[in-house]
């Protein structure tokens, strides 16, 4: 799919009051090799718990982007590089992460899209718990499964339908 800009897409539909379209708040840092992105929205909601991330990433991702609810903690990390692995190999066109990354060099090598809001070193418990494709709000900003997300160097726009440049 050819590249869409996501200052394009903000030009196009700034007068947007339908709540159609959304800009995320640039918190986000860029993690993988992957830094332009646009898929449709998968959606997984848990807290310093990356069970549904891991079953997630693990399963074909045909071009689409996880969007992941992590309650912004910057306690424990989400994604590492073995996940990251396992995005890029199952086709994740992206991964973002409202929380935290960790094993920077090995995600920087990942061939798919990855945004979080900062590394930390200590991963997650494993509690088998949260929640799969379920509306999600990532910091203030309401993503549902099915939505269309967009990312480049200039940050990140979701939208209730694929958007056309």
């Amino acid at each position: 799919m050819p590249h869409i800009a996501t200052c394009d897409l903000c030009d196009a539909h700034k007068q947007d009051t339908t709540g159609g379209f959304r800009v995320l708040p640039p918190v986000f840092r860029d993690f993988g090799a992957v830094h332009r992105f646009s898929g449709p929205v998968s959606t997984v909601k848990c807290f310093e718990d990356n069970t549904l991330v891991k079953a997630a990433v693990d399963s074909p991702g045909e071009g689409r982007v996880l969007v992941v609810d992590g309650g912004a903690s910057l306690r424990r990390a989400l994604l590492g590089g073995n996940l990251g692995a396992a995005a890029s190999r199952n086709g994740w066109a992206g991964v973002v992460i409202d929380g935290c990354v960790r094993d920077l060099a090995e995600l920087a090598l990942c061939q798919t899209g990855i945004r979080a809001l900062a590394p930390v070193p200590l991963p997650t418990e494993k509690r088998q718990e949260g929640q799969r494709d379920v509306a999600v709000q990532i910091q203030g900003v309401w993503v549902r499964p099915g939505d269309w997300l967009y990312a480049d160097e200039d940050g990140i726009v979701v939208a209730s339908a694929p958007l056309h440049g």
